[in-house]
């Protein structure tokens, strides 16, 4: 798999996963809490359906996993923070393997302008995906 196919595999799977277990995901947006759904109605949760990507909030999951994770990571700002923080390799091997996946056509020996370029694309990539992510974190 890709490094980017990475990348989305563990955030969306995130997302799978916390859908599945958390209370309320399986009653939809527009069922009130406590009320069943209509008889005849699907249950995406009891049928084992992923959620929409365009539903997947990608800041909160990685609030949620920065929140929980034993050293201080700056995913916001820092494509080596957000691949650590996935639990995903993170030397320059594997970035610059990205910024090629990526298309980057600057010069990979400027690790700084590169890791800036890939944190800025992949946040693009996740919204494009239909990710839900800060405009801020887009630009």
């Amino acid at each position: 798999m890709s490094v980017f196919g990475n990348i989305l595999s563990k955030i969306f799977g995130h997302s799978q996963a916390s859908a599945q277990t958390s209370p309320g995901a399986a009653t939809g947006a527009g069922t009130s809490a406590g009320a069943a759904p209509p008889p005849g109605a699907p249950d995406d949760a009891a049928a084992g359906k992923a959620p929409s990507i365009s539903d997947v909030d990608v800041a909160a999951i990685l609030d949620g996993l920065a929140a929980k994770a034993p050293q201080k990571l700056d995913w916001k700002h820092s494509i080596v923070d957000l691949m650590k923080l996935l639990g995903l390799d993170s030397s320059l091997d594997a970035r610059k393997e990205l910024a090629q996946e990526l298309h980057y056509d600057g010069s990979t020996s400027d690790s700084a302008a590169m890791n800036i370029w890939l944190h800025r694309q992949v946040m693009q990539k996740l919204a494009e995906n239909g990710g839900k992510v800060p405009e801020e974190l887009r630009r």
